[in-house]
């Protein structure tokens, strides 16, 4: 998936860096770059979704409603 930006005459790095901060976050590119920063063996990731999906069943039984998730 490749990304453009364009660096606009006369703007401050600093003001193009947060954009492309921005933008890397909205693609969900930092998101796979974090979950490929090591290798999970298969029944850690297993066992690590099923202790996700117990918490958030745990939570529910608590009455604390579940954290939102952003749709990009």
């Amino acid at each position: 998936m490749g990304l453009r930006m364009r660096v606009h005459d006369r703007e401050p790095i600093a003001a193009a860096m947060r954009r492309f901060k921005k933008l890397i976050e909205r693609s969900g590119m930092k998101k796979e770059l974090r979950a490929h920063e090591y290798y999970e063996k298969p029944c850690e990731e297993r066992s690590r979704k099923e202790r996700n999906r117990a918490n958030v069943i745990r939570k529910a039984a608590l009455g604390r409603p579940p954290k939102e998730r952003k749709a990009f």
